[in-house]
């Protein structure tokens, strides 16, 4: 099974900012998702399996979040020629079928996933209230078995970020498909 690790995660950087598309027809930027409050962006996309995998669990972090008014973002930046499943319009379908709690950016030219330092679906970056990271590890310990969860990882740290306090787990890099890239 593949992990993805980043070089070097650099622990309070900025979030980049960016300015995308999203399936239910609107463009987001990253002033939209500002509200003096931790906020998680993960990208993911439609095909990969390990996303497949978890997806009913992102929508249960989605609305647990959006509960405690804390926005949960996904960017999808892979290369839709040659994955068509990531296509905007795939996209929007499967957002619209799964009545996803979170709004569903397109990064077409993949600009945005380089700025963030994305490698992979799914990969998380969580931002405190000063909008600097303070999390980039994977959603729970056990990708492939709901049942078997113990710790919701991303959820408890966003939580404890809510509450003034610093992240207490050890963060685990997350595990996924990498980035389909545009061939150049």
């Amino acid at each position: 099974m593949p992990v993805y690790t980043p070089e070097k995660i650099e622990y309070g950087r900025a979030c980049p900012d960016f300015t995308l598309p999203a399936t239910n027809e609107k463009t987001y930027s990253l002033k939209d998702f500002l509200n003096q409050k931790p906020f998680a962006i993960m990208f993911i996309c439609n095909h990969c399996p390990y996303v497949k995998a978890i997806e009913d669990r992102l929508i249960t972090l989605g609305n647990d979040l959006k509960k405690m008014d804390i926005h949960l973002v996904a960017i999808c930046s892979n290369d839709e020629i040659s994955y068509p499943e990531d296509s905007f319009i795939h996209l929007k379908k499967r957002a619209e079928e799964k009545n996803y709690p979170f709004v569903y950016l397109h990064d077409e030219s993949q600009e945005v996933a380089k700025k963030f330092g994305a490698i992979c679906t799914p990969d998380y970056f969580v931002y405190d209230e000063n909008v600097k990271l303070a999390y980039r590890a994977r959603l729970d310990d056990s990708w492939q078995d709901p049942a078997l969860v113990k710790q919701r990882e991303l959820f408890n740290a966003v939580v404890e970020l809510a509450k003034g306090e610093t992240i207490s787990a050890t963060q685990t890099p997350s595990m996924g498909c990498s980035i389909k890239w545009i061939k150049s």
